[in-house]
């Protein structure tokens, strides 16, 4: 028996809502899958009004931000601190069934594997209970100056 999809997705702990409108972070331990809502723009899409194949991977970046950002890493912050970048230095997709114009989607981030200088994570995009795109997306952390692999900051690594 097949598992629902949405039981699969469980939303991630919110900010607190004070904390939120205060423009302020809070150190919440990493949900265990995050989702970032999107709507597809005339943009995202070829001229047949579905989203162009590469545009799922700027969707998964949006996602990692946010999620970043949804656990205090402010990667300009963290870069003027620490000198320390993250790069994307491996993907893979699969594209299973098309977004199209003005769709409302869902793009989720899970961590698959931290290490001491990467992270391995697995990416969804999602319309409604249907599955559009997965794929992994490995992610290294540089010196921003020489572009170097360094360790990923501890604080950043405290909070996954």
């Amino acid at each position: 028996m097949q598992s629902s999809p949405a039981a699969l997705r469980p939303k991630p702990p919110a900010l607190p809502r004070a904390a939120a409108l205060a423009g302020h972070d809070t150190a919440a331990p990493a949900p265990v899958v995050y989702r970032l809502p999107l709507r597809v723009y005339w943009e995202d899409t070829d001229a047949g009004g579905i989203v162009f194949y590469a545009n799922y991977l700027k969707f998964f970046e949006r996602a990692r931000t946010e999620w970043l950002r949804a656990l205090g890493v402010h990667q300009q912050a963290m870069r003027e601190r620490t000198g320390a970048i993250f790069v994307v230095t491996h993907t893979r997709t699969h594209h299973r069934a098309p977004a199209r114009l003005d769709d409302a989607l869902e793009v989720t981030v899970a961590v698959q594997h931290t290490g001491r200088a990467s992270l391995q994570l697995a990416q969804q995009a999602w319309r409604g209970d249907t599955l559009l795109t997965d794929g992994e997306v490995r992610i290294g952390c540089v010196e921003a100056a020489t572009l170097k692999p360094c360790r990923i900051p501890a604080e950043v690594l405290d909070l996954l």
